[in-house]
């Protein structure tokens, strides 16, 4: 029975067939009527019309229609008009239409015949149990509807529930397992294959909605969904054994250990798939990816499987030979322009990249004797496939196994080397692939080790006569001159440049491209030593600068501007004269003629402004007016963001290239990352700009700090653009402040506001990672500021947002501890110890935040002073609890935050002499070597600035200190910074409080036996001051002549080392020349001891 009167029906069904209408204006007419009226003026009536329709138009396209209408329309936006605030547009409607709705939607979907409308009704349902799941309400007939269904004798029904469940799986993630168990079992079984594949999709959803505790309840299922597949590869039925895959891949990724107990099974079943071509390509690189996907999130379960990286790395060489099918002899590949097939779907393409992820989890023990027990047979192969697939596969693995493969460079050199003069373009192609990935995966040793090797190779490859060689042997070239030091690339500067400058008279552009980018890698690396091929290469990069503005050649003059651009940083300003002047004004005309969005000239521009602001450093601040219009613009630039209602809108936008698909509330937005890293750019380079102009920038600081870099620390669309923006801020605070002076009340006022906006994003910064450069941000930002910069506002909000990011940092530790233990508990059998890298990650995440957040207490203490001890003080409970953790990491932080409060506040330091004292003294026992050092760097400071009251304390600490200076290895790496800081604070102790050490003397003796101090730059000067002053003072400790020579040869070596230098290298250098007279030591027998590099240094001291 309908709730609404006839003549609304009369008029809901002609809307809906004028909003089906193919003219334009009949169909906008009816949206209007739609919104206007319809939707703002009764919208519970409209829903209730659309759910009717459903049920009674005996119109299947028209039932279709009102189902999707309704999906769209009913989670429109609507302001609840009880509690003002915004809802979907079902939910703010009165119970009574809701309850209407939900049985009418019901019934709709169990009476529906056909299986396209179904489907649509099936989708409804779905949004609105979305939007109750969404806001924590009930829709309590919909279970118990969706399970009767699922037990329904007709298949499509079963195959609706299961759609549904797979849709919005939270409606069932808080019920009984038992009732889901049995639904998911009896699905898996069912005779219809269209049942079984929405089963194991609808779980593969509901996996992803359940707490990782609840997820081994579950593990029982696996068996009966394996069960699925291999009747799917029996029919051939590879569209849906392809789904299967996809679903398990889902799974995979959630919680690999749970296939186990079965995933040997797996793999043979999946490498059968992958072998099976009459499959078809999709199915098989399904079956390919979910193998791939076990070794992303579950190593060394793979590792452990006989069967699992032999059979992977087979099956992905053989895929990877299946390459040119069609082109034997490489004709249309070499007359393609179209180079980039990393977005391919071929299979050699997967293969080649999963081979690349294997090696990057798996490593090289694991695949190194799997891969090389092909490669050699493969390269010396008839088919020029095999040899390809190998070259290619020496690409793909090299990153991955980089640490086992640096020791046989010289056999893999062997194996790749001749395919540069291979008969077949192909492998000569992969061949120089091969070379230029191994010149950045080997970077350093390739270049120093192998560079005739690799030069003498590639060099004739540029003389190729087909175009898609050389451009790649040059592009190789690129990898390896990136990395290359000048003196390595001189004696091949014109041989390389020789054949380069050929490149730029072909006919095919990608190859003059490619010419152009390696001849401004050369430039970039050769830096001065360029300079002789500057006046024959410029005047062709101009004449490419002026040829007509044909859209064709634009990525042409693009590269030519990169690279002329290069050359000028290479050969400096000095040596370009008046062309530098040139240079910018043909910019200036190519910027003026970019008008279209797509013009590749308008990035590279971007980037040459700034190359040549280095280059002309303040002579370039006339061009600035042309200049920063359009990158202010760049930066500037809001969010592009486009919120898709609709699955053909979706569709349509993922076609194009630049945007990002976010799920959002039964909605998908839209983001066109594109915008995003454009943005990201043009800040960075507006910091190139601040650092290089400095002062004379501050015309437009601040300008750019209100629109750019404050809006850009909260701009949460993409991560980049707030790492940027704070790496911004305080550079431009700096050019400011040079431009006006501390204490102008231009920068007071900049700064106000600037410290304000900095404090407000430490509490809102979602991402721990981009969370700890918001608090370099902030003490880099503090440190512009100067001395008390912080008002009591300030600091009242800092520690707020601190203490708020320690409480979560806490809760994350919880976490943790709780996952590690439940990860322990699983693998109690000692079958399976999984490489928890995200658990890895995580931790670094917040080491690096703790570490940033330190080095802001450190800068707030440092310019602020005891000012800042009340607001710090609310947080020391954190730090109590960090100093009493099995974390080294926890404790060193805790030490370095006394260390600070010691060094700033001095005297009143000592108020926290009870929480410092007992954990310095254990801190210089730590078995953690950067805790000792630590410790024993704060008691020196507490002896030099913490006054009388810690003198006691400092004194009893000496012994311990010698105990630092004693542990096994205390000259090696990692004890060497520990052994030195104590070394310093005992002669800090000595000087300060000598009065409150027992046997000072003694001390003073044994002290010297500690010397020398030759790594730690901010150490040694107190150590050796202290030594000079003893030398002045003729103490008795170094009356001896063995006493003396110690004294003398630490000097030396410190002098040697670079740790003393300035005005106290020479008060101490003559301190020791005192001390050599003095004794009548052997001076240059002790520099003997010393590297003839070492001599030389010592003795410009000494003349």
């Amino acid at each position: 029975m309908s709730m609404l009167p006839p003549e609304m029906h009369v008029a809901l069904s002609q809307l809906l067939q004028a909003l089906q209408s193919s003219d334009n204006n009949v169909r906008s007419q009816a949206e209007a009527q739609l919104n206007g009226q319809w939707t703002s003026t009764q919208p519970a009536e409209l829903l209730v019309g659309l759910a009717e329709q459903m049920q009674g138009n005996e119109d299947a396209a028209a039932r279709s229609f009102a189902a999707v209408l309704f999906r769209r329309i009913s989670n429109r936006q609507q302001k609840d008009t009880a509690s003002a605030e915004s809802k979907e547009l079902f939910l703010s409607l009165p119970p009574e239409p809701k309850v209407a709705i939900r049985t009418k939607l019901l019934q709709c979907l169990a009476s529906e015949q056909g299986a396209t409308v179904r489907n649509k009704i099936g989708d409804a349902v779905a949004e609105i149990a979305r939007q109750y799941t969404d806001n924590d309400e009930q829709w309590p007939e919909l279970l118990s509807a969706l399970f009767q269904a699922s037990q329904s004798t007709e298949p499509e029904q079963r195959e609706n529930a299961f759609r549904i469940f797979a849709t919005t799986p939270g409606i069932i993630e808080k019920q009984h397992e038992d009732a889901v168990l049995g639904a998911f079992n009896k699905g898996f079984k069912d005779d219809n294959v269209s049942v079984r594949l929405a089963a194991v999709e609808a779980f593969a959803a509901f996996f992803h909605s359940i707490t990782k505790k609840q997820q081994s309840k579950y593990f029982p299922l696996l068996p009966e969904i394996l069960n699925v597949l291999p009747p799917l590869k029996e029919t051939s039925d590879g569209d849906n054994l392809s789904k299967a895959f996809i679903a398990l891949i889902e799974l995979a990724e959630v919680s690999p250990k749970m296939f186990k107990p079965l995933f040997n099974n797996l793999v043979k079943f999946s490498i059968s798939v992958i072998q099976e071509k009459e499959l078809g390509d999709a199915t098989r690189q399904n079956a390919l990816e979910l193998m791939a996907t076990f070794a992303d999130y579950a190593p060394v379960m793979c590792k452990k499987d006989s069967d699992y990286t032999s059979s992977m790395v087979t099956q992905c060489l053989s895929l990877m030979t299946d390459i040119g099918i069609d082109d034997d002899d490489a004709s249309e590949w070499n007359e393609s322009e179209d180079l980039d097939t990393e977005e391919s779907d071929q299979n050699h393409v997967a293969g080649e990249q999963c081979m690349d992820r294997l090696a990057n989890k798996l490593g090289g023990q694991a695949l190194l004797p799997a891969t090389f027990s092909w490669l050699p047979r493969m390269m010396v192969s008839s088919s020029w496939r095999d040899r390809h697939a190998a070259l290619m596969a020496i690409s793909a693995i090299s990153e991955g196994c980089r640490e086992l493969m640096l020791g046989e460079l010289n056999q893999v050199l062997e194996l790749v080397v001749p395919s540069l003069r291979d008969a077949h373009p192909r492998v000569r192609y992969a061949g120089c692939n091969a070379l230029g990935q191994m010149s950045t995966d080997f970077a350093g040793t390739m270049q120093e080790k192998y560079h005739q090797v690799v030069l003498e190779s590639i060099i004739p490859v540029l003389k190729s006569p087909e175009p898609r060689v050389k451009s790649h042997a040059a592009a190789a070239l690129v990898n390896f001159c990136e990395e290359a030091e000048k003196g390595v690339l001189e004696p091949y500067l014109d041989p390389l440049l020789e054949n380069l400058l050929t490149f730029l008279g072909e006919q095919k552009r990608f190859v003059q491209e490619q010419a152009l980018s390696t001849i401004a890698t050369i430039a970039d690396s050769a830096e001065t030593s360029f300079g002789k091929y500057y006046d024959h290469l410029m005047p062709l990069l101009f004449q490419v600068l002026q040829q007509e503005q044909d859209k064709e050649y634009r990525l042409l003059r693009a590269k030519a501007m990169e690279c002329a651009t290069l050359i000028a940083l290479a050969v400096g300003k000095d040596r370009m004269g008046t062309q530098a002047v040139d240079l910018v004004n043909a910019l200036g005309r190519i910027q003026e003629s970019v008008v279209d969005a797509d013009d590749p000239q308008g990035t590279y521009l971007l980037h040459c402004w700034g190359r040549m602001c280095r280059v002309l450093g303040a002579d370039f601040i006339p061009y600035l007016p042309a200049v920063m219009p359009p990158l202010l613009e760049l930066a500037a630039a809001k969010a592009d963001i486009q919120l898709l209602d609709n699955d053909e809108a979706v569709e349509s936008l993922e076609q194009d290239e630049g945007w990002e698909m976010v799920p959002l509330k039964g909605k998908v937005i839209g983001i066109r990352t594109s915008t995003l890293e454009d943005k990201n750019t043009a800040i960075e380079l507006i910091t190139v700009y601040a650092q290089i102009l400095d002062a004379a920038f501050e015309l437009y600081v601040v300008d750019i700090m209100d629109k750019i870099a404050i809006p850009s620390l909260a701009f949460f669309f993409h991560d980049p653009v707030r790492v940027a923006a704070a790496k911004l801020t305080p550079q431009l605070l700096s050019c400011y402040k040079k431009a006006h002076g501390e204490q102008s009340p231009q920068f007071a006022n900049l700064w106000s506001k600037t410290a304000e906006k900095i404090i407000e994003v430490l509490a809102a910064e979602p991402s721990i990672d981009t969370l700890a450069e918001m608090f370099q941000c902030f003490y880099e930002s503090v440190e512009v500021a100067g001395r008390n910069s912080l008002t009591p506002t300030h600091m009242e909000f800092f520690i707020k947002s601190v203490e708020s990011t320690l409480t979560d940092y806490q809760s994350r530790l919880k976490g943790r501890a709780e996952e590690i233990q439940e990860n322990s508990a699983q693998n109690a059998d000692g079958g399976d110890e999984e490489d928890n890298l995200s658990l890895e990650y995580a931790i670094e995440d917040d080491q690096n935040l703790l570490s940033d957040m330190n080095k802001a207490f450190h800068t707030v203490f440092k310019n602020h002073g005891p000012a800042f001890l009340p607001y710090w003080d609310r947080l020391r409970h954190f730090y109590v609890s960090f100093l009493e953790s099995a974390d080294a990491t926890q404790r060193q932080w805790a030490i370095c935050i006394y260390d600070d409060v010691l060094e700033f506040c001095g005297e009143q330091s000592f108020s926290y002499y009870d929480t410092f004292h007992p954990h310095l003294m254990k801190g210089l026992s730590d078995p953690a070597a950067a805790n000792r050092q630590a410790a024993a760097y704060g008691v020196g400071i507490a002896a030099q600035k913490g006054g009388e009251a810690w003198s006691s304390f400092v004194a009893g600490c000496i012994p311990l200190l010698f105990q630092v200076c004693q542990v096994q290895g205390a000259r090696e790496e990692e004890h060497v910074f520990a052994t030195e800081n104590a070394c310093t604070s005992i002669a800090k102790v000595l000087r300060f409080s000598a009065s409150k050490v027992e046997n000072p003397q003694n001390v003073v003796v044994s002290w010297l036996e500690t010397l020398p101090v030759t790594n730690d730059e901010e150490a040694a000067p107190y150590a050796y001051s202290f030594l000079s002053q003893l030398v002045d003072q003729s103490n008795p400790a170094l009356s001896s002549r063995q006493s003396a020579e110690k004294a003398f040869s630490s000097i030396v070596q410190a002098l040697e080392a670079e740790t003393i230098q300035g005005t106290t290298a020479q008060k101490v250098v003559e301190s020791a020349k005192a001390l050599v007279q003095r004794t009548s030591l052997d001076a240059d027998r002790v520099l003997a001891s010393l590297s003839p590099e070492g001599q030389e240094t010592v003795r410009t001291y000494f003349r």
